[in-house]
């Protein structure tokens, strides 16, 4: 089944599920096909839009003419417990459960939901809202290939995805593409500040270390070539790249740093799953 004719139901529309709805709509999913179960009325105004999908307050007031075939768990994950109960309904009809919740394993979905239920469990992140996301994805032991295909489609309208098959990955996956896009925006804060050190306005600084994050990314996004490639080819040997390099890639330099940092995101993942 191709996800535009796919009957969706979002459970949650905040900033996770708003990428993702503006995206199936973008990629011409049907609105009529959606229903998203939002109890939030601001959530409610921003969509309110002829070509926009439905919403609901609460999972009673889906009409029962409705039959999705995903759900897409989008609440926050401390919300999950009391949210995902309310759907059993659906778990002996076919549908498959796609959860953007981090830190929500499968287990506990299957105890909330059914133990029997096809449960895709992904960890998205937050480029999604630009259509330029990456997302991993774990099936369990009842999702089918059809159910993979269809959530594969939904998933890529907001970005990149790759698939595990170790749900522990999923902790080094936050740590890396979840809570990544933190550490480059702190990286255009540190250039920022590293070029108003050497006399740059802020205002010039700012626009600097933002457009050449921001080109870079593009670059590397367009590019075959590997990111050491694109490195060694801005590097001019004795130039002011090399003198830079010397500097972030010493042995207490930047990988050293990101390794700490991607250690303790994961460390903190582990301890927060549920």
């Amino acid at each position: 089944m191709d996800f535009a004719a796919a009957r969706l139901m979002l459970v949650g529309c905040g900033k996770m599920g708003t990428a993702l709805l503006c995206g199936w709509i973008a990629g011409g999913a049907n609105p009529a096909n959606v229903i998203v179960v939002e109890p939030s009325k601001d959530a409610m105004a921003a969509f309110a839009d002829d070509r926009c999908a439905p919403f609901v307050e609460r999972p009673e007031n889906v009409p029962d003419t409705f039959h999705p075939d995903v759900i897409i768990l989008a609440v926050k994950p401390q919300l999950m417990g009391a949210v995902a109960p309310a759907y059993t309904r659906y778990s002996n009809t076919g549908v498959v459960f796609l959860s953007i919740a981090a830190g929500t394993t499968i287990g506990f979905l299957e105890k909330a939901l059914s133990a029997a239920a096809p449960i895709i469990r992904s960890m998205p992140n937050t480029p999604a809202a630009v259509g330029r996301g990456v997302t991993a994805a774990i099936c369990n032991a009842y999702v089918r290939q059809p159910h993979r295909v269809l959530c594969e489609q939904l998933l890529r309208s907001i970005g990149d995805v790759v698939w595990i098959t170790d749900e522990a990955d999923i902790d080094a996956v936050t740590a890396v593409s979840g809570s990544g896009p933190a550490y480059v925006f702190h990286l255009v804060e540190a250039m920022t500040t590293a070029g108003i050190a050497e006399g740059l306005s802020p205002e010039v600084a700012s626009r600097l270390a933002r457009a050449t994050v921001a080109g870079a990314g593009e670059l590397l996004h367009q590019s075959p070539e590997s990111a050491s490639t694109l490195r060694d080819n801005v590097t001019s040997r004795r130039g002011t790249t090399a003198a830079a390099l010397e500097v972030l890639m010493a042995d207490n330099g930047l990988s050293a740093l990101v390794k700490r940092a991607v250690a303790a995101a994961a460390n903190r993942s582990r301890e927060l799953g549920v």
